[in-house]
C-alpha cells in the first residue's frame, strides 16, 4: 500500500553506513560535482571528467520498458552530447525477447533496420555505485522516432498539459517477488518450482524483513544513490512478495524512476543469487503483482479539496482526500509490469482530455465496487487483443498520443498476444494429452 505521505523529499545518500554499498573509488558528496547536479550538456562532460571515466553507460527504455543500452568512449558520449548519436532503430522492432515484429511499418526488414537518432538527457544522470565512480545517462529517440518512443510520448502529453496551465507530479508503486534461483536455475526448471525466499502470507511482516535485513538495507541505500528514493518498503502478502513505494516527483522524473527502479532492483537481487519478477501475475496459486500510479495534477490555484471519489481500494481510480500536497487519484488497475513512461501518459492524458472536454464523473462509488455490476461500455478490455483494438480505433488516443504511437504499439501488442497464442499450456496439457 502507497504511504499517506507523499511528499517526503529526497534526501542525498550521505550516510555512513552506505560505505558497504559503494564501489572501489567511490567519493562521498564533497568538492565533486555529484550527479544531481547535472542540468546541462556541460554539467555532463565536466562530471565525466571529474571521474576521469573512460567510458559511460548510455540507456534507452523500449516499448516494453526494457533498459537498452552500451557503453560509450568519453570522446563519443561528448560528441553526442552535442550532435546526439544513433542507436540502431531495431529497439522498436522487436519484442522483450528480442524476436522481431512483422507487422510494423516503421522498422524492419524492409527498412533494413538503421540507425534512429538519439539525444542525451543530461539531467537524467545517475551514479551506479555498484560500479565504482560509472555513470548512467538515460537518452531517448530524436523525431521521426521520437512519435514511437516512450519517453517522448510521456512529454508530449506533459507539454499539452502545460499548455493547459497544469503541471503533474507522481509516483509509482510496485509489487514483486523474489527467488532464491538464477536465470540459469529457472531455466532448467522451465520455470516450475521455484523457490521463494520465503515462505507463507506475511503482509507487512518486520520478521520477515529482519531476517532479510542485510537485503533491504542494500535496496534502500541503492535506491537513495541512484535518485529513486523509496518512501516506503514492505512485505506483502504472499511468499516473498515485496511492495515499494517510490518517492514522488515531477512526472517525467517520476517515469525515469519508475522504470529505472525495476531495473536496478533485478540486478541487485541477481547479485545476490536471486531472481526479482515484476510480472503481472506469474503464478496462478498466488495473488497478482500491482503497479499502482499516484497521480496530481496542479495549477496555480493549489486543491483543497478532493471533487470526487472516497478512499475506496476496490475501485480503479482511487480517489484520495487530503491537503493541498498530498491530495491525487491513484489508479489502481495497472500492474507490475507496465512500461511507466506510457502507463503515466495514459492516466495524465486521461484527465487531460477530461478537462479539456469538461467531462464530470459520475456518481462516486460506495462500498465493494467488486461486487457492483456495469454497463458494457465501463468494462475494461479481457484479452490484450481487444485492448489493442480498443486502442486503434480511439480517436482520444490518436489525439493525444499521435496516430504514429497508437498503429506501432497496437501492432506491438497484437503480436504479443499472436506469441501468446503459439503456446502450449500446461493446463491444455493436463486436460488433453490422453483423453482427446
Amino acid at each position: 500500500m502507497h504511504a499517506d505521505s507523499c511528499n517526503v523529499a529526497p534526501t542525498e545518500f550521505t550516510g555512513p553506513s552506505s560505505l558497504a554499498l559503494l564501489g572501489p573509488g567511490t567519493t562521498m558528496k564533497g568538492s565533486r560535482m555529484q550527479p544531481s547536479e547535472v542540468k546541462t550538456a556541460a554539467d555532463a562532460k565536466n562530471i565525466v571528467g571529474e571521474r576521469k571515466l573512460t567510458h559511460v553507460k548510455l540507456g534507452v527504455f523500449d516499448a516494453d520498458g526494457v533498459l537498452r543500452g552500451k557503453y560509450l568512449a568519453r570522446e563519443k558520449f561528448e560528441a553526442a552530447l552535442d550532435r546526439g548519436f544513433g542507436f540502431c532503430d531495431v529497439v522498436l522492432g522487436w519484442d522483450s525477447s528480442d524476436q522481431l515484429y512483422d507487422n510494423v511499418g516503421f522498422t524492419g526488414w524492409h527498412t533494413a533496420y538503421p540507425d534512429a537518432q538519439c539525444a542525451i538527457v543530461p539531467e537524467t544522470c545517475r551514479a551506479l555505485p555498484l560500479e565504482g565512480d560509472m555513470l548512467l545517462f538515460l537518452a531517448e529517440f530524436a523525431p521521426p522516432a521520437e512519435a514511437l518512443c516512450p519517453r517522448g510520448t510521456l512529454k508530449r502529453v506533459l507539454a499539452r498539459a502545460k499548455n493547459l496551465g497544469y503541471s503533474a507530479q507522481a509516483s509509482a508503486e510496485y509489487e514483486f517477488f523474489l527467488f532464491e534461483e538464477t536465470p540459469h536455475s529457472v531455466r532448467e526448471k522451465n520455470f516450475r518450482n521455484l523457490r521463494t525466499i520465503t515462505p507463507g502470507y506475511f503482509g507487512y511482516s518486520l520478521l520477515r524483513a529482519s531476517v532479510h535485513a542485510e537485503f533491504y538495507e542494500d535496496l534502500l541505500k541503492l535506491c537513495e544513490a541512484m535518485r529513486f528514493p523509496l518512501e516506503g518498503l514492505h512485505t506483502e502478502t504472499g511468499p516473498g512478495v515485496v511492495e515499494a513505494a517510490i518517492t514522488y516527483a515531477d512526472a517525467l522524473e517520476a517515469a525515469d524512476r519508475a522504470a529505472l527502479f525495476k531495473t536496478y532492483t533485478k540486478i541487485l537481487a541477481e547479485r545476490r543469487g536471486w531472481m526479482a519478477t515484476f510480472m503481472a501475475k506469474w503464478s496462478r496459486d498466488w495473488p497478482g503483482q500491482s503497479g499502482h500510479l499516484h497521480i496530481s495534477l496542479q495549477d496555480k490555484r493549489a486543491p483543497t479539496d478532493a471533487s470526487w471519489g472516497i478512499d475506496n481500494r476496490t475501485c480503479a481510480l482511487r480517489a484520495i482526500p487530503g491537503s493541498a500536497k498530498s491530495q491525487r487519484v491513484e489508479y489502481r488497475i495497472a500492474a507490475a509490469d507496465i512500461n511507466p513512461y506510457i502507463a503515466l501518459a495514459a492516466a495524465i492524458a486521461s484527465g487531460i482530455w477530461g478537462i479539456e472536454h469538461q467531462i464530470e464523473p459520475d456518481a462516486p462509488i460506495v462500498g465493494n465496487a467488486y461486487a457492483q455490476t456495469y454497463p458494457q461500455a465501463r468494462r475494461l478490455p479481457r484479452t490484450l487483443w481487444d485492448a489493442a483494438q480498443r486502442l486503434k480505433q480511439s480517436q482520444p488516443a490518436r489525439a493525444l498520443f499521435g496516430d504514429a504511437f497508437v498503429e506501432h504499439y497496437a501492432a506491438t501488442r497484437e503480436w504479443e498476444e499472436r506469441e501468446f497464442r503459439k503456446a502450449i499450456t500446461d493446463w491444455e496439457l493436463a486436460r488433453y494429452f490422453e483423453i482427446v
